[in-house]
C-alpha cells in the first residue's frame, strides 16, 4: 500500500525543529510507496527552499496574524483531501492546535482508518502557560505525541496532563560523518560558540556576562543566529559590557548549516533552561567541539557530566560558573580530549539516522 504522509510544523524558518523535519521528509520520501509532504503555518522560509531542492513538496500557509489560524484550519483540511494523506504528523503548539481542530473536520475519515494523526511537543520552556493548558486540550485526538527527551514527557503531563502512555520518546539524530572535526583551541584566542535562536529562554545574557569576564585571557564570544530577542540583546550588551578596547564580541546572524558555524568555535555554550532536546549539542559533538550547557530539561537526556559534556546547575551566578567551565577547558586538555573523544562514541551509539529513523518508521507504521 503506498503511503502519504503530511508533516506540518508552525514555521519553516532556521531552527532546530524545522531541521528534523527537514530530515525526516527527505529520508522517508520514496515514492511511490512514501510519499511525503511538508507544509507550515508562516509564510515561506529558508527551510522550505532546502526542502523544495530535495523534491519535497511544501505548502506555506503564509500566515502572520492569529486570527488567521481558523482559516488554516480549513486549508490543512483541504490539503489533506486533496492530497489523499494518511497520515499527518504535526510539530509545535501553534501546528498541533490548528491540526488537532482541522482532525474534528475529518472525523469520518479517521474514523474509516484513513487518517492518522500524531502530534509533537519539542521543548520543556515553561511560558507562554497557555500553551501548555492549550496542549492538554489538544492532545486527545493524536494516537501519539512524539517527544525527543525523557524531559519533556515529565513535563508534559505535569503541565498538560497527557497521559504517560501517548508519548513515544524519538531522540534528535545527526548524519555524524557530514560534520568534519573541528580543529579546536589552536590559537590563543578561545572562540565562544552559541547557535540557535535569540529567544529569552536561551538565557544568552549569561553567556554574554560569562564571556565578558574572560575576555582578557584572551576570548572572543559568537553568537550564531537571529530572534525576537537579538535588539535587546544587544542593547543590553551595549549597555552593560562594552568595552572599546576588546574586540570580545561579534553578531554573526544566522547561518543556513550549522556546520559554516561550528567551524569557527573552540567551545559550545548552551546555558537554556528550556531545551527539549538541544540539537545543537549533538552537532557540536560530532564535530569535536566541546560542549558546556545547563543541567536542565532534554539536555540532561544528551550530555552527562565530566564525561560528553560539562553541566553546569542552575544558580544565580551561572555566568560565573560557565566562565570558570569554559577556561577549565582551555587550560586541561586532557580533559578536552576525554570529553571530546566520549561525545563522539556516544552520538555515535546514540544519535545517528541509522539508529533513530526505525524508531519514526515504526511510530509511522512505515514497517
Amino acid at each position: 500500500m503506498n503511503r502519504r504522509i503530511l508533516l506540518f510544523i508552525t514555521d519553516l524558518e532556521i531552527g532546530g525543529t524545522p531541521s528534523v523535519v527537514r530530515e525526516l521528509a527527505i529520508r522517508l520520501h520514496r515514492p511511490p510507496e512514501v510519499c511525503m509532504q511538508v507544509a507550515c503555518l508562516s509564510p515561506w522560509g529558508p527551510v522550505a527552499d532546502q526542502l523544495k531542492q530535495a523534491g519535497i513538496p511544501v505548502t506555506a500557509f503564509g500566515l502572520t496574524r492569529p486570527w488567521q489560524l481558523f482559516s488554516a484550519v480549513e486549508r490543512l483540511r483541504q490539503l489533506v483531501r486533496d492530497q489523499s494523506i494518511d497520515t499527518l504528523f504535526s510539530f509545535l503548539i501553534h501546528a498541533n492546535t490548528v491540526a488537532a481542530i482541522a482532525m474534528r473536520k475529518l472525523e469520518s475519515a479517521v474514523e474509516a482508518g484513513g487518517v492518522r494523526f500524531i502530534q509533537s511537543i519539542q521543548t520543556t520552556q515553561p511560558y507562554p502557560r497557555w500553551h501548555w493548558w492549550l496542549q492538554g486540550w489538544i492532545y486527545g485526538r493524536a494516537r501519539k505525541i512524539a517527544v525527543p527527551s525523557t524531559a519533556i514527557a515529565k513535563v508534559a503531563r505535569r503541565r498538560s496532563g497527557i497521559p504517560s502512555e501517548r508519548f513515544y520518546i524519538i531522540p534528535n539524530a545527526v548524519e555524524v560523518d557530514h560534520f568534519p572535526r573541528v580543529a579546536v583551541f589552536g590559537d590563543p584566542i578561545t572562540r565562544i560558540g552559541f547557535l540557535g535562536r535569540l529567544d529569552p529562554v536561551k538565557r544568552l545574557p549569561v553567556a554574554i556576562a560569562a564571556a565578558w569576564s574572560i575576555r582578557q585571557t584572551p576570548a572572543k564570544l559568537l553568537i550564531f543566529g537571529h530572534g525576537e530577542a537579538r535588539p535587546t540583546l544587544q542593547s543590553h550588551q551595549e549597555r552593560n559590557f562594552h568595552d572599546p578596547a576588546h574586540d570580545w564580541i561579534e553578531w554573526k546572524g544566522a547561518v543556513a548549516d550549522p556546520r559554516q558555524a561550528l567551524a569557527q568555535m573552540d567551545v559550545l555554550v548552551l546555558p537554556s533552561l528550556g531545551e527539549g532536546f538541544g540539537l545543537v549539542l549533538i552537532e557540536a559533538m560530532a564535530s569535536g567541539i566541546p560542549v558546556i550547557a545547563s543541567a536542565a530539561g532534554g539536555i540532561l537526556d544528551v550530555i552527562e557530566h565530566e564525561r560528553t559534556g560539562l553541566l553546569i546547575p542552575p544558580g544565580r551566578r551561572d555566568d560565573r560558573a560557565f566562565a570558570a567551565a569554559i577556561l577549565r577547558i582551555r587550560r586541561d586538555p586532557d580533559l578536552r580530549r576525554h570529553l571530546i573523544d566520549n561525545a563522539l562514541v556516544e552520538v555515535r551509539r546514540r544519535f545517528t539516522w541509522d539508529t533513530i529513523l526505525p524508531q519514526y518508521r515504526r511510530l509511522l507504521r512505515l514497517e
